[in-house]
């Protein structure tokens, strides 16, 4: 392809819905890495490279050399959250990192406040806030957020912007009529329609102004054809949704190995267990709706059972979420996994990942925000599912099923890259090293 793609010239601002514990971890770390004392752990933006050509060529640059990525030290940071909370307030009351963590960077995050959020309690029941906006209906709520992000990209000097969002997870309400348009969309959020979510005002904001938007909660924030439609008109790109961090992880590395080698399942029973603001939503059964439905969709596309009927087409999967506030954001997802082989013979495997939800989540909605700046200025817009690789339930065009081998997302976000700055595709066939498949 070899486009032209617009340098990444000048200061990129990164909005984020949701100041808490994921926004605070991913600004503590940039900045500590800005002032070298950490390295970009987890950030495929920062610490990945890419093959190009040949094996033999030896040929693999860092992904941030051979692409034209915002640099750390240019980004600046917004955002809007229901508590008033600084960064570092915010960060402190999380505690995912140690006080000598933040401390650290303190003047850095302390200098980051807020702004008043769009919130409805109808949509996040089990938490409240006093930093809320007010309005006379949803239309009018949107542009006190774009009047917000026309004042904040003026005062910042951005010149680019992206919105990422971070913010609790949202009742579950299958998309309806209001959605099917985008005509029909603004005149319900002008009559102040009750199925208007907050995610949804944040999305029509940030594409009204041209600003690229990732969901990184499992709300229909941006699978919705109104969206879509906005974004396609206002050339934008929009991806999502909900980060792919902890036990969804794990399902989509282990997944396509039992696949691969045929290997059956019988069931695969998940449960978790978080006391963070994220652990404290979900435990409305409302909210949970949500997560599980994005969560369950992930072995069936990954293991195929109506192609596999013998290896998985009764297997039971059973998803839990348990809120502990003791364990605060160190949340443990236990998984037990019923398989068999060869002879029907039954074994199982088990998996205790203690894993840290906000530390997984930080570097993925640091690519995210990265990955859609360069997809805005290389001019690709819409549904980005060359990003599949950071969601559980990624967006695709109508009529396809989303990939969610991680190993398949991560081809094809490489040979997506490949592909934008004019380089050969890798297909791995490797038949040019030898000589009796060599082409006559």
């Amino acid at each position: 392809m070899n486009k032209e793609i617009k340098p990444a010239d000048g200061k990129l601002l990164i909005f984020i819905p949701g100041m808490g514990a994921i926004t605070s971890t991913m600004l503590a770390g940039i900045f500590h890495i800005r002032k070298g004392l950490q390295k970009p752990i987890g950030s495929l933006t920062q610490m990945g490279h890419i093959r190009l050509g040949k094996r033999t060529e030896n040929h693999s640059p860092l992904i941030k050399d051979f692409i034209p990525l915002a640099d750390l030290n240019t980004i600046e940071f917004a955002g809007w959250d229901i508590f008033t909370d600084n960064m570092f307030e915010a960060g402190m009351n999380a505690k995912v990192l140690g006080v000598d963590q933040l401390m650290a960077v303190k003047d850095e995050l302390s200098a980051i406040t807020p702004m008043s959020a769009v919130f409805s309690k109808k949509w996040v029941k089990n938490i409240d806030g006093p930093n809320v906006k007010t309005g006379k209906n949803h239309m009018d709520l949107a542009e006190q957020l774009m009047e917000d992000m026309k004042r904040t990209m003026q005062e910042k000097g951005a010149n680019r912007a992206v919105m990422i969002w971070n913010a609790s997870t949202e009742a579950y309400k299958a998309p309806g009529e209001i959605h099917e348009s985008l005509a029909s969309l603004e005149k319900a959020m002008r009559e102040n329609h009750e199925e208007v979510t907050p995610s949804v005002i944040y999305a029509y904001a940030a594409l009204s102004l041209g600003i690229p938007f990732a969901n990184g909660a499992p709300n229909f924030s941006v699978d919705l054809p109104a969206i879509l439609e906005l974004a396609e008109q206002k050339r934008v790109p929009i991806a999502g949704k909900d980060w792919k961090t902890g036990q969804t992880l794990m399902k989509t590395i282990l997944g396509p190995g039992l696949k691969a080698r045929m290997l059956g399942l019988n069931g695969w029973f998940s449960t978790n267990i978080l006391g963070n603001r994220d652990g404290e939503v979900l435990d409305d059964p409302a909210n949970f709706k949500t997560k599980e439905v994005s969560k369950l969709s992930v072995l069936d596309t990954i293991l195929q059972p109506d192609r596999y009927p013998d290896l998985y087409g009764k297997y039971y999967h059973k998803v839990r979420i348990n809120y502990y506030p003791p364990r605060g954001d160190e949340k443990e997802a236990w998984d037990n996994i019923d398989i068999f082989g060869w002879m029907n013979m039954p074994m199982q495997i088990k998996i205790n990942f203690l894993c840290r939800d906000s530390i997984l989540a930080a570097p993925v909605a640091l690519d995210i925000a990265l990955f859609m700046d360069f997809a805005s200025r290389a001019d690709f817009y819409g549904i980005q599912e060359w990003l599949s690789f950071y969601f559980k339930s990624p967006q695709t065009a109508a009529g396809l099923y989303p990939e969610h081998d991680i190993f398949i997302q991560l081809k094809k976000l490489k040979n997506t890259l490949r592909f934008v700055m004019g380089e050969e595709l890798i297909t791995h066939l490797g038949k040019e090293y030898y000589d009796y498949l060599a082409e006559d």
